[in-house]
């Protein structure tokens, strides 16, 4: 239950969050109910295979996720406006470490965590259904690891509000070289691990020679983004990896 419900978030809260119903979420409360209910049905989805009568705390967890994103829905509004990354990533930390606690309180409450070995059950968890494991870990590879990514390239870079729509840092891209280079770890092909990122070099070298004819400062941000983004994902899929090849 507690991979479960860990990727039940993952899945309801990034995955299926696509852009539209993102910026529907963030300008008005109907945006966050769908939101709230696609959270829901995911979590009700994930748990009833492994308990049943576990659908009391799956609904739990869809309306406090719901009221706390509700509760959001305003600072969302005001930053709109602004474009500060700090601003930004403290609310994506502040939201994601809320709705993670409401989930570790149900598996306490519910008996499927204890609280002084949290870590320790989470490890047991993995351990006892490597599946779960390994798809939760490709999962956060997605979405997840996406924003993280673009939030701290645009943190370190220039204090700026990440613009998710810049067609150089395509998303797909990073999902299928963050889920190759975890697959070439987990094997041990760690030489390969260079390679796979040569598609999106090439990619960002035309977009970048396209740009400096035009406007060369855009075109050294747009350089120093990259390599950060890179970086950044790169050691996210390596530390994935690692940790799915001790399981």
């Amino acid at each position: 239950m507690v991979l479960a419900m860990l990727l039940a978030h993952l899945v309801g809260d990034y995955i299926l969050q696509w852009d539209s119903l993102s910026r529907w979420k963030s300008e008005a409360f109907s945006g966050v109910l769908v939101h709230g209910l696609i959270v829901t049905v995911v979590t009700l989805l994930f748990a009833l295979p492994f308990d049943p009568s576990w659908w009391p705390w799956a609904i739990f967890i869809g309306v406090t996720h719901t009221i706390i994103d509700g509760i959001e829905l305003p600072i969302r509004r005001r930053l709109a406006t602004q474009d500060s990354s700090q601003a930004a990533l403290t609310l994506f930390i502040t939201d994601q470490v809320a709705h993670i606690t409401i989930i570790v309180l149900a598996l306490i409450w519910s008996g499927y965590l204890h609280a002084p070995a949290l870590l320790e059950g989470l490890a047991a968890a993995a351990g006892e259904n490597p599946l779960l494991a390994f798809i939760a870990a490709y999962a956060f590879l997605t979405m997840p690891a996406w924003i993280i990514t673009k939030f701290f390239a645009h943190g370190l870079v220039d204090d700026s509000a990440p613009d998710f729509s810049l067609s150089f840092s395509n998303k797909y891209f990073g999902m299928l070289e963050r889920s190759l280079i975890a697959t070439l770890i987990l094997f041990g092909q760690f030489l390969l691990v260079p390679v796979v990122a040569l598609p999106r070099i090439f990619l960002q070298w035309s977009q970048t020679k396209k740009t400096n004819a035009t406007d060369p400062e855009s075109a050294r941000k747009l350089n120093f983004l990259y390599i950060a983004e890179v970086l950044t994902s790169i050691a996210l899929a390596i530390a994935i990896g690692l940790g799915l090849r001790n399981l």
